[in-house]
């Protein structure tokens, strides 16, 4: 069972070190309201959260069980199961907290392909793609950037050209759910591995997941007059597939914040990042100095005024989150370094 939603042998390899007779490995297929919902080989269980987890939640929100997580499970003699560890992630979508949170939100564990949906109809916003790129290309996973509702629009193929030049480096998919074209070629794109499906509400989804499992497992909702999405799904869940693989199905995000998204940002913006390593200056901010490659190609032509923008207000905002971060790391710092000078006061008196 657990073959067909990714175990392999570096899962196997993580995990020896917790076999025990009363210990089983499974796989997160969702959380609610922290009740974890485990794969095992067994079967399906549900799962408290271990002391060791809980302590290890209370120093770093993200550490906790998410879906697409390889835990380790213990059973009880009151048939209790509880999450004593968390695997190692091979690849993580993270964002940034809401708030005044600097930790982020972990959206989808050890998924291999990240998929970027975007609906045809209303007309994409390139910028809006590119955040969910960056943030797609942050998690370590491959990025594809699908595109949905293909039936809704007469000119596809040439949205999707302008799209894949906002898009370096990852394959562009025109997919419709209505005609299922396209849809093959996303399930080729799985394969063995886990999808994680990333993007806004109404975008399609959820129709995705239901047709690459070929029925109706989430339910659809239609998008808004004005563009905007319904919320159809509320939760992440895995769901495995048909001969193998698993896709997660994100609930749709109307904001996305980036967080730590350094290398993320310069593979959506890897011909932004190639001109900047031909400034003149290291250190170029990319606004009146001689020899910047950047702006030179801006004055030319050879890259959009509009890019351009996109990219120095995602550096702008990835700067900010990073003083975020670094300020509660002092701060904890200081907290920590009062702690133990309360200590040893104590254990001297």
């Amino acid at each position: 069972m657990l073959e067909n939603i990714g175990w392999d042998d570096e899962v196997a390899a993580a995990s020896a070190r917790w076999e025990a007779p009363d210990a089983a490995i499974g796989r997160v297929v969702r959380v609610d309201r922290g009740v974890v919902q485990v794969l095992t080989e067994a079967g399906p269980q549900r799962c408290g959260l271990g002391g060791a987890v809980l302590a290890d939640l209370a120093a770093d929100p993200t550490s906790g069980p998410t879906t697409g997580d390889w835990v380790v499970l213990r059973s009880w003699p009151d048939h209790r199961s509880t999450v004593e560890h968390v695997l190692p992630r091979r690849t993580a979508v993270l964002r940034a907290g809401a708030g005044k949170s600097s930790h982020g939100q972990v959206l989808v564990a050890n998924a291999d392909v990240v998929a970027v949906v975007v609906a045809l109809h209303p007309e994409p916003v390139a910028a809006k793609v590119e955040r969910l790129l960056a943030l797609a290309w942050e998690s370590g996973a491959g990025v594809v950037l699908v595109l949905t509702k293909a039936d809704l629009v007469t000119d596809a193929e040439l949205v999707a050209e302008d799209l894949a030049a906002v898009a370096p480096g990852a394959r562009v998919l025109v997919t419709s759910t209505a005609t299922g074209a396209g849809v093959g070629d996303l399930r080729e794109v799985v394969g063995s591995g886990t999808l994680a499906l990333l993007g806004a509400s109404g975008h399609g989804k959820s129709s995705l997941t239901n047709a690459l499992v070929g029925a109706e497992v989430l339910a659809t909702r239609t998008i808004r007059e004005d563009g905007r999405g319904r919320h159809t799904s509320v939760r992440r869940e895995l769901v495995p597939l048909p001969g193998g693989g698993a896709v997660v199905d994100l609930p749709g995000l109307r904001g996305v914040g980036l967080l730590d998204a350094g290398t993320g940002l310069a593979r959506a913006f890897a011909d932004v990042d190639a001109l900047a390593g031909r400034c003149r200056f290291d250190d170029c901010a990319h606004d009146q100095e001689p020899g910047c490659a950047v702006t030179a190609a801006v004055a030319d032509g050879t890259l959009p005024v509009r890019r351009f923008e996109s990219w120095r207000r995602l550096q702008r905002e990835l700067a900010r989150e990073t003083h975020r971060a670094e300020s509660r790391l002092r701060l904890e710092r200081r907290r920590a370094e009062r702690t133990a000078r309360a200590r040893r006061r104590t254990e001297d008196g």
